[in-house]
């Protein structure tokens, strides 16, 4: 699974493939044969592929490391802290799924004392595996992985995504839009996966991507893919992305600020009237 590549591969990258691809795999199979719908909102979806991807993943790792901890979205909360920690998301894109949508991703990262070490995001049906290791690149397949060179917002082409809010955090995304496209920029796209987004940016689809809430599993495996490959990733307020529910502002790095300017009075609205 792990292709050949000019580095080392840690063994926990190596559990990392084998893991996605387990997850993949079963995400695959539901998608061509189809899949029951859970609970949760009606706009906010949990199938059968969610569970049993999540249950593969976590069987996988286990087999190699039994005494890391587990932070993933449907059945694993251990603890944040851990030495040993890894961020999963079986199924991101779950709504693109149910509906037949061909975007959609699973995502695995790895924490070493609170640091990322390793991410994966492995489109299950376009094929592409973006993977990073701290310190030593992004890559989709064996190829490295740059940020685009735009340094003015009327070259860019950015990514968003809308949390389930349908208040005033769905309000205020539009508004940033729209003082993006006051900066004439190229464009938007909400394609509905924010790892395969993040990936984007990394791979120099995208100038940017921001989302005003997404949980870590979401983006703590992207979010290093898009730094490994020369970009810049904060809040939604500038500040270092924590390792829980968080708003995300990821870029090529020369667009950080310009980007940040447009969306950042619109995020600390929502911010203002949540108290």
């Amino acid at each position: 699974m792990v292709p050949e590549l000019p580095i080392p591969i840690p063994p926990e990258l190596d559990a990392a493939f084998l893991a996605a691809r387990a997850g993949a795999d079963i995400v695959s199979h539901f998608f061509r044969h189809g899949v029951s719908i859970r609970g949760k909102q009606s706009y906010n979806l949990v199938t059968d592929a969610d569970i049993e991807s999540e249950r593969a993943i976590v069987r996988q790792i286990g087999q190699r490391f039994p005494d890391h901890a587990i932070l993933s979205e449907e059945e694993h909360s251990e603890r944040k802290a851990a030495e040993h920690l890894w961020v999963i998301d079986p199924l991101d894109g779950t709504n693109n799924f149910a509906h037949q949508v061909p975007q959609f991703a699973v995502s695995i990262a790895y924490f070493h004392q609170g640091q990322p070490k390793i991410g994966v995001v492995l489109d299950p049906l376009g094929g592409d595996c973006f993977f990073a290791v701290a310190g030593q690149g992004a890559y989709c397949g064996s190829t490295r992985l740059r940020v685009d060179a735009a340094v003015r917002l009327d070259q860019a082409l950015i990514g968003v995504g809308f949390y389930y809010d349908r208040g005033l955090i769905m309000e205020e995304t539009l508004l940033a839009i729209r003082d993006l496209f006051r900066r004439n920029i190229h464009g938007i796209r909400r394609f509905g996966a924010a790892s395969l987004d993040l990936c984007w940016v990394a791979a120099g689809r995208f100038s940017g991507f921001f989302e005003f809430e997404l949980s870590s599993w979401d983006f703590a495996a992207g979010a290093l893919i898009v730094q490994e490959a020369g970009g810049i990733v904060t809040t939604c307020q500038g500040h270092p992305l924590p390792l829980e529910k968080s708003s995300v502002l990821a870029s090529n790095g020369p667009l950080h600020a310009a980007i940040l300017g447009c969306i950042q009075p619109h995020y600390e609205c929502c911010l203002g009237n949540s108290t």
